[in-house]
């Protein structure tokens, strides 16, 4: 039931009848070897050159105060690793088939199978979290009730393996973007009644990711946007998707929820234009609907080069308005237009994001999740262990280079140098403290000469970044 109040809308569903026997959620209760020519992966430090060894994650080393673990938090993302099929645009059907995946079975057994392989993979590979899409996990049911049902299911099994395994749940979120009833959107559908199954969708989301520990919830607007201004009536479109999230936060409230809620950016795709296009703008939304105090930022590298930017400016502006909550880590093929979500390999990236990760002190209760697939060549299961290696060993890297980078404190002192006239001045510090005015500025400055130039000294930050990296 849907009941609206002013700008306000509450509400309630029935509770979901059982549709599928619980006894299925136990048809996998025995861990079998899904990977049994894959050893758990060790480090082997950097002069090894076996593809599923770490030769830069020591997960127990000490780095600034804390271990390599405890910094990075790394979570395998399921859509990519249990759902994707290696499929493309230009080849939807895909290349990979999975030994575990059986047709034989029901959609109930495969996605209770998968909990299993999930863990199992995690253990092996070393990363104590994962992230999920409600669909990435449950069948889809003919109704919401029969969807929430199958959810139940597959949170009992995947609640059982957490308590086994100390396997933990990062976040979790809802698709509002593949089901067709969202090809004009969620929250900002011109439809009210898919605003509401989208609403009851992250209802139950949401109460799963509770139930299950989830230390965070993530909200990405795929479909929140246009692909043409002609039927748009933008206003409307940005005051319910405001509205959609304020019910979200009041009913993180009222479960008990703890952890943030995350909002990530993206510019388009598949929209024309999407609402949340980068950090600043999303920032500016919340800020303007009065919403700042309740969500931050899940960020994606890759979603910033869509946007014109790269990484290291979106996590600079969500870090510089206290808003970096947690990190989705890719990269994306520079010689393609679309969201390739490929495995971080930039080690320049990781050591500046990780720059900012130490600044801020951590990214708990976020961490680096990787919301990246193995190319649509990449066949062989090996391929999904070797990308995780990389993508770990990069951020590991990265992590060693900033906190030597921090240690020495050169690169800080140059920055603090740059900017000290905002300090030691008189003028400086009136501007900094809101203590002076436009007239009173053109008044001091009107008989004075030219300001004296000062060298911005890139190349000379850059060799300092450089020779970190190169140690």
């Amino acid at each position: 039931m849907v009941a609206a109040t002013g700008c306000r809308i509450s509400l309630s569903f029935a509770a979901p009848r059982l549709l599928i026997p619980a006894s299925t959620a136990r048809a996998f209760a025995t861990a079998s070897a899904f990977f049994p020519d894959i050893d758990k992966v060790r480090y082997e430090g950097p002069s090894s050159r076996n593809p599923l060894a770490f030769k830069q994650y020591a997960e127990d080393e000490v780095v600034a105060g804390r271990t390599m673990k405890e910094w990075l938090r790394f979570s395998i993302a399921y859509w990519h690793t249990w759902r994707g099929n290696g499929g493309d645009i230009f080849g939807l059907d895909g290349t990979i088939n999975r030994p575990w995946e059986d047709r034989a079975l029901s959609e109930m057994d495969m996605a209770l199978r998968r909990v299993d392989v999930n863990a199992e993979f995690c253990e092996k590979v070393g990363a104590p979290y994962y992230c999920f899409h409600d669909l990435d996990v449950r069948p889809e049911g003919a109704t919401q009730a029969e969807s929430d049902a199958n959810f139940d299911i597959v949170a009992e099994r995947l609640g059982e393996v957490q308590a086994a395994s100390g396997l933990k749940l990062l976040w979790g979120t809802a698709n509002l973007f593949t089901p067709r009833r969202y090809m004009n959107g969620a929250a900002t559908n011109p439809d009210p009644a898919v605003f509401a199954r989208a609403a009851a969708s992250v209802k139950k989301c949401l109460e799963v990711t509770h139930r299950l520990g989830g230390e965070n919830y993530v909200l990405w607007g795929g479909r929140e946007g246009y692909q043409s201004i002609l039927n748009t009536n933008v206003r409307l479109e940005l005051d319910n998707l405001a509205r959609f999230l304020s019910m979200v936060a009041e009913h993180k409230h009222k479960v008990g929820f703890r952890g943030p809620l995350l909002l990530e950016p993206k510019p388009r795709e598949p929209m024309a234009h999407q609402y949340d296009y980068d950090a600043a703008t999303v920032l500016g939304f919340l800020r303007q609907y009065g919403l700042q105090d309740e969500f931050a930022l899940n960020l994606e590298a890759n979603h910033g080069t869509l946007a014109g930017h790269t990484g290291e400016h979106e996590t600079a502006m969500a870090a510089a308005f206290g808003k970096l909550g947690s990190i989705d880590a890719n990269r994306n093929e520079a010689m393609l237009g679309w969201d390739t979500d490929m495995f971080p390999n930039d080690v320049g990236l990781a050591t500046y994001i990780m720059d900012v990760v130490l600044k801020q002190g951590g990214l708990a209760p976020g961490g680096l999740n990787f919301d990246a697939k193995v190319r649509r060549e990449s066949t062989d299961v090996e391929d999904l262990f070797i990308g995780h290696i990389n993508g770990m060993d990069t951020y590991a890297r990265g992590l060693r280079n900033a906190a030597r980078m921090q240690a020495e404190g050169t690169m800080g002192a140059l920055v603090d140098e740059r900017y000290a006239g905002y300090e030691r001045t008189a003028l400086g510090r009136k501007i900094v403290g809101g203590r002076t005015s436009l007239e009173e500025l053109a008044a001091l400055v009107a008989d004075e000469p030219e300001p004296q130039q000062r060298s911005a000294k890139v190349e000379l930050y850059e060799s300092i970044f450089l020779a970190t990296m190169q140690e």
